[in-house]
């Protein structure tokens, strides 16, 4: 495929939605799988929902998943600016083009007289639509003179400038025709179809106009986005037609549904069932803090795996797939058109799954760094051990705490519902016995501790359970853990003997 690039063109208006998150991973593989161009534009034609930091936000999202875009603001600004909100001018000058050639026209009506006409549509059963039934009526460039607009524009009037959609006295074609790549032929009908705004009254342009422009003048060849512009379609085709431009091919990825399977995943769906919908947490300006899946503890990978499955499939059974091998398989042709259950369990499991992968090594480090929160230092070695023996049993590397902690620190409470069942009233006796039996040990490793512990067991002919039991409950305080022997070896002669004491003090 020739000269291919892409945009993602996000509104920095808040936080990064994982549905944003999708589309920029999509546009991400397919540029990168056809040897093209990732662009990343912002627009903020909206000037009443700009968030100062979110443009920032955006661009730290997409580093952090590994998916930077080659161009965009302050890097290879080859068709710069890529802020929406310094190319006005540009905008201003299409939008006179269109009004030259009349397929755009200017509209002086006010706010209340619009309301008025919709309140009398209302009152009939009726929609108001601004468009070719009833332009010629309205307070605009085609009902009102040439000169009675100049008046107008010169007096300093409020306008807005529309398009326009269809003429039937034009013996103009009645439906837009396209092809969208994930949705195949789509048409609609002209006639049902309003004259947007391309142009407000505040000099900016809506996001129509200025994207159009904007994917001509950056030569984009793809425009993938969210369903959610689909209904934009038609008016966008009509634009470039009216350009006398070529368009680029479109593709609209379905919706990311909620975890029941109906309507569209929301924050307040995060809030409610516990997990994030944000890849990195975000503070409003009233302070309120929404929860990022970095710092709840996601690697990025997974992130960019549950995302890549959410209305892709790849054709096989391949769950797990890694940056490098989702731009080799990745296929416009195999997005769904149907929207995609979020599944919060399965985002956990993606996790569990990556965190295997990672080194003890890798995952020490991190763990290093809860540890030095609490005051714990310990060896590197010592850190890469007890990963090495509680990894498989966790999610997050937020979990070794909880997993390990025994080995850092001795227990100083005994669960109570384990100490009821598992110490009887000669457990203190066997723990003497026990203490005698490890203090006698030599090489305390693991294999050593377990094969004469279990031979003292058997050679006594009670159950293991009355020795095994209590000895865990001693040396973790819960029925929890890897290998008993492991953790002994682990915390050495001395404090595992300094535990079975403290139990049997204690309990």
């Amino acid at each position: 495929m020739n000269n291919v690039r892409v945009r993602f063109a996000p509104s920095p208006t808040g936080p990064l939605h994982i549905g944003g998150v999708r589309t920029a991973l999509f546009n991400y593989l397919f540029a990168k799988k056809n040897n093209g161009t990732f662009v990343l534009r912002i627009e903020d034609t909206d000037q009443t929902r700009y968030v100062a930091n979110a443009e920032q936000y955006i661009i730290d999202s997409l580093n952090w998943l590994n998916i930077p875009y080659d161009e965009g603001p302050g890097k290879n600004e080859k068709f710069g600016p890529y802020r929406q909100s310094e190319r006005k001018d540009i905008y201003k000058k299409y939008a006179e083009e269109l009004i030259a050639n009349g397929n755009a026209y200017y509209c002086f009506d006010t706010a209340e007289e619009l309301d008025a006409h919709r309140k009398n549509h209302e009152t009939k059963g009726k929609t108001f639509i601004y468009n070719w039934h009833n332009r010629a009526k309205l307070t605009n460039s085609v009902s009102l003179s040439k000169e009675e607009v100049e008046q107008r524009i010169a007096n300093g009037d409020k306008y807005v400038v529309r398009f326009k959609m269809y003429e039937p006295e034009n013996n103009t074609a009645e439906t837009i025709e396209a092809d969208d790549i994930v949705r195949g032929h789509v048409s609609f009908k002209k006639e049902i179809l309003d004259d947007k705004i391309l142009f407000k009254s505040d000099g900016m342009p809506t996001y129509h106009l200025a994207n159009i422009v904007d994917d001509h003048l950056m030569e984009i060849s793809h425009v993938i986005r969210g369903e959610e512009w689909l209904p934009s379609l038609p008016l966008h085709i009509a634009l470039y037609e009216a350009f006398d431009w070529q368009a680029p091919q479109f593709a609209h990825l379905p919706l990311i549904l909620k975890p029941v399977g109906k309507g569209k995943l929301s924050k307040r769906d995060g809030d409610k069932l516990g997990f994030p919908v944000f890849p990195l947490a975000y503070t409003n300006a009233e302070g309120e803090v929404s929860r990022g899946y970095k710092e709840d503890g996601y690697f990025s990978e997974t992130v960019v795996n549950f995302l890549a499955l959410l209305g892709w499939n790849p054709g096989t059974e391949q769950e797990l797939f890694e940056l490098e091998e989702l731009v080799k398989t990745f296929d416009l042709a195999r997005v769904n058109k149907s929207g995609a259950r979020f599944d919060p369990d399965k985002t956990k499991w993606f996790n569990q799954q990556y965190m295997q992968q990672k080194s003890n090594a890798d995952l020490a480090i991190l763990f290093a760094e809860i540890l030095k929160e609490k005051g714990i230092s310990s060896e590197e070695k010592t850190i890469e051990k007890v990963v090495s023996l509680i990894k498989e049993r966790a999610v997050f590397v937020n979990d070794f705490w909880d997993l390990s902690n025994f080995f850092f620190e001795a227990p100083t409470e005994y669960d109570a519902k384990a100490s009821r069942k598992q110490w009887k009233e000669d457990t203190p006796v066997l723990m003497n016995e026990l203490i005698a039996v490890l203090e006698g040990i030599e090489n305390f490793n693991s294999t050593n501790i377990e094969t004469i512990v279990k031979e003292w067991i058997t050679g006594k002919e009670i159950g293991f359970g009355k020795i095994m039991q209590p000895f865990r409950l001693s040396l973790v305080g819960a029925m929890k853990g890897p290998h008993l022997f492991d953790i002994a070896e682990m915390i050495g002669k001395q404090a595992t003997i300094d535990r079975i004491k403290n139990a049997i003090d204690t309990l």
